[in-house]
C-alpha cells in the first residue's frame, strides 16, 4: 500500500492540486475591490487567504491520504490512538482531543473499524461507553502515511520550521479565543 509515486524527491515540493495559473492574485483584487466600496479590512484578505489556504494543504495532504484508504479525519484519529498508553482511548475523549462532534468520532472510528485499522469494545471503565483501539495493521498504515506525509511537509514545504512555527504562534489566540483551550 505504498504510495512512492507520490513521495517527493528530496528538495522538491510536491504539488498535487490543479495550479489555477491566474496572471493575478485573485484575492489581492478582492481586496482592492473591497477597499474601493467598503474601505479597508484587512480581516477580509486575511480569512480569504486562509480559507484558500486550507483548501490546498486539504487536497495535498488527502492525495497522499488517499491510496491508504483515510481522510485527514481518520489519519489523525490513528495517530491520536497510537499516542495513547495502551493504543486505546474512549469515544468521547477521541473527540474532545480531535475537538469534533461525537456523530463525527462514531463514523470516523466505524470507517476504520471496516477498514480493519481499529477495532471497538465496550468501556469496562465506564458502561456507557466505548473503547476504540488501534489494530497491528491501523499502526503499520499509521506509520507509513505519516511517513508520507512528512515526505511532502505536511503540504507546507513552501515554509520552513520557523515560519510553520510563526503559523502556529499566530493562529493560537484565535483558537484560544474560540475556546479550544486555556491558555
Amino acid at each position: 500500500m505504498r504510495v512512492s509515486a507520490i513521495r517527493p524527491s528530496p528538495g522538491r515540493v510536491l504539488r498535487v492540486s490543479k495550479p489555477l495559473s491566474l496572471s493575478f492574485d485573485p484575492i489581492a483584487r478582492a481586496d482592492e475591490l473591497w477597499k474601493q466600496r467598503w474601505g479597508s479590512v484587512p480581516a477580509m484578505a486575511a480569512i480569504t487567504s486562509i480559507m484558500r489556504a486550507h483548501q490546498i494543504l486539504l487536497a495535498e495532504v488527502d492525495a497522499v491520504l488517499k491510496p491508504y484508504g483515510l481522510t485527514f479525519a481518520r489519519y489523525e484519529a490513528l495517530v491520536l490512538l497510537t499516542f495513547s498508553k495502551r493504543g486505546e482511548l474512549p469515544m468521547s475523549k477521541i473527540g474532545e482531543r480531535l475537538m469534533v462532534h461525537p456523530t463525527s468520532v462514531t463514523n470516523t472510528v466505524d470507517r476504520l473499524m471496516r477498514a480493519g485499522l481499529v477495532d471497538k469494545r465496550p468501556n469496562p471503565n465506564d458502561g456507557r461507553g466505548t473503547l476504540a483501539s488501534i489494530t497491528d495493521r491501523g499502526r503499520e498504515v499509521c506509520d507509513e502515511a505519516t511517513r508520507d506525509l512528512m515526505a511532502m511537509d505536511f503540504g507546507l514545504g513552501t515554509y520552513d520550521g520557523e515560519e510553520c512555527r510563526e503559523i502556529f504562534a499566530l493562529l493560537r489566540p484565535l483558537r484560544i479565543a474560540a475556546g479550544d483551550f486555556a491558555d
